[in-house]
């Protein structure tokens, strides 16, 4: 059998991953089988046209004309630096402004949201995806867990949203991955590290609660992977990452429409065009400014109320 062919300049699958004999094995048990023969219909089947989960004119409109107004009021009140392959917290009052900028030299980061009044509710990255799509940019929000389904932050500035979708697929600020985590690299490497994103997110997160780190780490959760190329290959549908297009200067920023905890890790694959979770990869700093408004500025507007729903019966 031809091995299938990887995106260009990615590293084939080794041995260790077992991937393609998976598949292989999957594909013979399924042909052992009358149930996997096609139908004669299987060309209808597939042309059944597609149809969007969630109309997005559905959503509670978006007014990016008043977000820039209450801009153009806020000033700088808070500023963190994210050390490469650490992470940090920051707070967001509720109608202030945050924007993360790389600085230095080309560097993804992996960002967790809470609501600061109850850390049970937190960014929800499954549904933000399927109410906006796989990379969010200008305009689209990020949602908060259920039961609360109501927007956490909107996205109000992009430098990177010329990139679009790239011809491997690729696109920038993701949420359909998760987090780089020592689970998934001991269970693949064979080997502990101890910098990945969730290790970071739960050391910055014990430091903020004071809690001890196991339970700490039950607080992190999926990410929006900020800067991050990612998509799935044309061929296999699989996760692919490539490097990232952020250069020093570039920023995305963000209106917080909840108080907010933040946290944020410099994923230690740097720009992720090649390894993560090793030390040898280049890796930078990142950049976490707040901007808030006088209370003037924000006359008329309120966060958004939770969900509405009345409750599981």
């Amino acid at each position: 059998m031809e091995p299938r062919p990887t995106l260009t300049g990615a590293r084939p699958r080794g041995k260790r991953s077992g991937v393609a004999n998976v598949a292989r094995m999957t594909e013979a048990a399924m042909n052992r089988t009358t149930e996997t023969v096609e139908p004669a219909d299987a060309a209808a089947r597939r042309s059944a046209p597609a149809v969007v989960c969630y109309a997005v004119d559905e959503l509670p409109a978006v007014d990016l004309d008043r977000y820039a107004v209450i801009r153009e009021q806020a000033q700088p009140a808070a500023s963190v630096t994210v050390p490469s392959r650490e992470a940090r917290t920051f707070e967001v009052p509720a109608g202030s402004f945050f924007r993360i900028t790389g600085v230095e030299g080309s560097q993804v980061g992996d960002l967790n949201l809470w609501n600061a009044n109850d850390l049970s509710e937190r960014f929800f990255s499954g549904k933000t995806r399927q109410l906006h799509a796989t990379h969010v940019s200008i305009g689209d929000r990020l949602w908060s867990t259920l039961p609360g389904l109501r927007p956490m932050a909107t996205i109000v500035a992009d430098t990177l949203s010329w990139y679009g979708f790239d011809d491997d697929g690729g696109g920038v600020h993701d949420v359909i991955g998760t987090r780089c985590d020592p689970y998934t690299n001991r269970l693949l490497n064979d080997a502990d590290y101890h910098h990945c994103c969730h290790s970071n997110l739960t050391n910055a997160m014990a430091a903020h609660t004071g809690l001890p780190l196991p339970e700490a780490e039950l607080l992190v959760h999926d990410v929006m992977n900020v800067f991050m190329c990612t998509g799935f290959t044309l061929d296999t549908h699989q996760y692919f990452m490539k490097a990232s297009p952020v250069r020093p200067g570039d920023y995305i920023e963000f209106f917080a429409e909840i108080d907010l905890v933040g946290a944020l890790s410099a994923c230690p694959g740097g720009d992720c065009g090649a390894e993560h979770s090793n030390d040898e990869t280049p890796g930078y700093p990142l950049q976490v400014d707040v901007f808030t408004p006088p209370a003037s500025a924000l006359d008329g507007w309120e966060s958004p109320a939770l969900n509405p729903y009345a409750g599981l019966r």
